[in-house]
């Protein structure tokens, strides 16, 4: 996306005049003596107390690294706060003093362009990191912060490739089997994966929590963009889901609840009567009740293997901000985190990540001592890596998390049958150009 075109993007999106231009020239010299470091959530901040060795934790929002006091400043992402609060501090950036401009801040794949095509992100290689230091990242996870000039702008730790996350016991009554690859048949394409439906049904079993379940499935498979030269457009393959999920929903085969909420879990249980959910590493591990006695997870007894389509799904990518006095100190923290293979494969075994690193991930796909306990001993890693290789960014917009997030709030309306498809779709276009006022709908 051009300057000028992401520049209205940030204007609808932001508080007026947010983001209009940051003075590039603030001066970086000297070391910092405050990091200042911006996130939603506590993610970033364990994988740095327990992965960077000259990190000292003083309290919650307080640490060390040498002299260097860090603060944390974490706002949670409901209601897009997070990125309010990171927008009105960006704002300003240019005039702040030294100890309380922004040095790192996170951003998710969704609105990563949203900063990524901005001046407020600095290059990588102006950090002094160079192509050798990240030649064995994973292609996609470099294409979501690359901005409209082929700048790169952040790096991650993380790959969040995906699979289908299956109920073992489930399996095993239904298809008298519970081995991945001999499941994997029952869902290797979607006209199966419907069929499939059906015969879960007579046996009394969902074969997902909710429509929702599969959306990033078909949109991360799309051939085109969200926005073409200002227009917003459907994707054949978002409708594809639509079709599937309304017919799915009306033959009682899955529900239509939001994901997370409470009907959503109720799968993650046996009780539940849901035969899969489809995700990356972190919803299995850490989103579906894995540390609750009586889960599926805690008794082991999910199964992963490829599903329909390969997608991903999320990943928190870390940039620094123009402006900061700490650029040496940023530049050893991602090193480390995101390039130092031991310390990759620390995080694998300690936090059950699928990390950035192809030859480590590799490496572990095929160590049998590597075993998921909630998977039930099964080592999950040569999926997700034939995954990460499949995973195709190049119709990735900066509108994609409104539009993602609008469309699936409008056809909610249809699936319940409170809506025609139409009136669903209009609905749609209403939010969105409400949301993006410089898109046209037609």
């Amino acid at each position: 996306m051009k300057k000028k075109a992401l520049a209205a993007l940030l204007t609808a999106t932001m508080m007026t005049g947010m983001l209009a231009g940051c003075g590039s020239n603030a001066s970086t010299e000297g070391d910092g003596k405050v990091l200042n470091i911006y996130c939603w959530n506590e993610e970033f901040k364990s994988r740095l107390t327990d992965h960077y060795a000259d990190y000292v934790e003083v309290d919650a929002t307080t640490g060390t690294i040498g002299d260097v006091t860090v603060k944390w400043n974490i706002t949670p992402s409901d209601d897009n706060a997070y990125q309010n609060n990171l927008d009105e501090v960006l704002l300003k950036q240019e005039s702040a003093a030294a100890d309380d401009k922004i040095d790192i801040f996170l951003v998710e794949a969704d609105y990563a362009l949203k900063y990524v095509d901005t001046d407020y992100t600095m290059s990588i290689l102006d950090l002094g990191i160079t192509e050798e230091d990240i030649a064995d990242k994973y292609k996609y996870t470099q294409d979501i912060v690359t901005d409209s000039e082929g700048v790169l702008k952040g790096l991650t730790w993380q790959a969040c490739p995906c699979a289908l996350f299956y109920n073992r016991d489930i399996a095993l009554e239904v298809f008298g089997t519970e081995e991945p690859e001999e499941v994997q048949e029952y869902v290797k394409d979607w006209d199966t994966f419907m069929e499939t439906a059906d015969t879960l049904k007579e046996a009394g079993y969902n074969i997902t929590s909710t429509v929702n379940d599969t959306y990033r499935v078909y949109s991360n498979n799309v051939t085109s963009k969200w926005v073409v030269d200002g227009k917003v457009n459907i994707d054949d393959n978002i409708m594809n889901w639509v079709d599937d999920s309304k017919e799915l929903a009306d033959a009682g085969e899955t529900g239509t609840s939001e994901l997370w909420s409470d009907d959503w879990s109720k799968g993650v249980y046996p009780e539940g009567k849901v035969f899969c959910y489809l995700g990356p590493a972190w919803l299995v591990n850490f989103s579906m009740a894995a540390d609750t006695v009586g889960s599926v997870g805690n008794s082991g007894r999910w199964g992963a293997t490829e599903g329909p389509q390969g997608f991903f799904w999320g990943g928190t990518w870390i940039c620094a901000a123009t402006g900061t006095d700490n650029e040496e100190l940023i530049k050893d923290i991602m090193l480390t985190l995101t390039c130092d293979t031991d310390t990759m494969i620390d995080i694998v075994k300690d936090d059950d990540d699928f990390v950035n690193n192809k030859p480590a991930m590799e490496e572990m796909a095929v160590d049998t001592s590597y075993q998921s306990a909630v998977l039930g001993g099964q080592n999950p890693l040569s999926i997700y890596c034939a995954g990460a290789e499949k995973i195709d960014l190049s119709n990735l917009s900066a509108y994609d998390q409104g539009c993602n997030e609008e469309f699936q709030n409008a056809m909610k309306n249809y699936f319940e049958g409170n809506a025609t498809k139409e009136e669903a779709i209009g609905l749609f276009y209403t939010a969105i150009v409400e949301k993006y006022p410089e898109l046209v709908t037609e």
